[in-house]
């Protein structure tokens, strides 16, 4: 889903912006380079599991990224993976099907801002980047609480802060660059870009027993071109959403950066590396709300 301020790292969309093919390459780019806490967070699940999952909930799946990885997990599973995007649920069957995936994965269109859809029960329920853009993300906790077997898991992952890049990058003239990214990520916040709470007492009122919320610190594994590829891209979008708002010195100097060439391109650097942080909560369906399970009217 799309985020306020126009962005996000994570997966999703449900604030009205455009989901595009710009969106959809900045998501993969995210997984491959800043991945490993998908990985994390599926071993997390995996050990936290009462029974081996037969059907799990992607909720706003996305590019996929999530539903892959929740896939290759749990090898019995299928997946539903639901986003308000048409174009993101198509490149997520395409991410399922490169890897051989897309036969336990299905789709389903559906803005959660509006009356959820008749899915069938799940035993797992993941929400990465997805809860906090959502009107009410109070009432999805309810409605997902609904749709769980009782004793299955909720996964809810937030992106701390945003990714980082420059830390160790200097200019030519020796001039560090991890205050400037420091200033643009303040900046970004006071616009409440990857604006969210922290979730524990809403999952607690919706009537979930919290089991774990673990930070999963990430550090970049790729190439360097693919690292300043999504360098390139991810500081494009912070351009757009600060320009007329940062300062006239760091939005030159910002440009330079994104310049297609030059001394100080982002495209002939080789200090740059992405790092980035996020947190999961991990919460139960209790087995005493068993008599207010949901069934689904429809099956996927």
């Amino acid at each position: 889903m799309t985020t306020h301020g126009d962005h996000h790292q994570g997966q999703h969309a449900a604030s009205g912006h455009s989901h595009g093919a710009g969106l959809a390459e900045t998501l993969t780019l995210d997984s491959l380079i800043l991945g490993q806490y998908l990985e994390q967070a599926t071993e997390l699940a995996a050990g936290l599991v009462a029974t081996v999952p037969a059907t799990i909930l992607d909720i706003g799946a996305g590019s996929g990224a999530g539903t892959v990885a929740l896939a290759q997990r749990f090898e019995n599973a299928n997946i539903i993976a639901l986003d308000k995007s048409a174009e993101m649920l198509a490149q997520t069957l395409q991410a399922c099907r490169k890897q051989g995936l897309d036969g336990r994965v299905s789709c389903v269109l559906a803005d959660l801002d509006g009356p959820w859809p008749a899915v069938p029960a799940a035993d797992l329920i993941w929400a990465s980047s997805s809860l906090h853009e959502l009107a009410d993300p109070e009432q999805a906790m309810r409605e997902m609480f609904a749709r769980l077997n009782p004793g299955g898991l909720l996964v809810v992952i937030e992106m701390d802060s945003l990714p980082r890049f420059l830390s160790a990058a200097m200019l030519e003239d020796g001039t560090g660059l991890s205050a400037l990214e420091a200033r643009l990520h303040g900046a970004l916040e006071q616009r409440h870009w990857n604006s969210h709470p922290d979730w524990r007492a809403g999952l607690q009122r919706a009537g979930f027993d919290v089991l774990e919320q673990r930070t999963l610190p990430t550090v970049g594994r790729s190439t360097p071109e693919l690292t300043s590829r999504y360098t390139r891209i991810f500081l494009g979008r912070i351009r757009e959403a600060l320009d007329g708002v940062a300062s006239t010195t760091d939005l030159a100097t910002l440009g330079r950066l994104l310049a297609s060439d030059g001394p100080e391109a982002l495209g002939q650097r080789t200090d740059l590396e992405a790092r980035g942080n996020r947190t999961a909560w991990v919460a139960r369906k209790p087995w005493a709300a068993r008599a207010t399970s949901y069934r689904a009217t429809v099956s996927a």
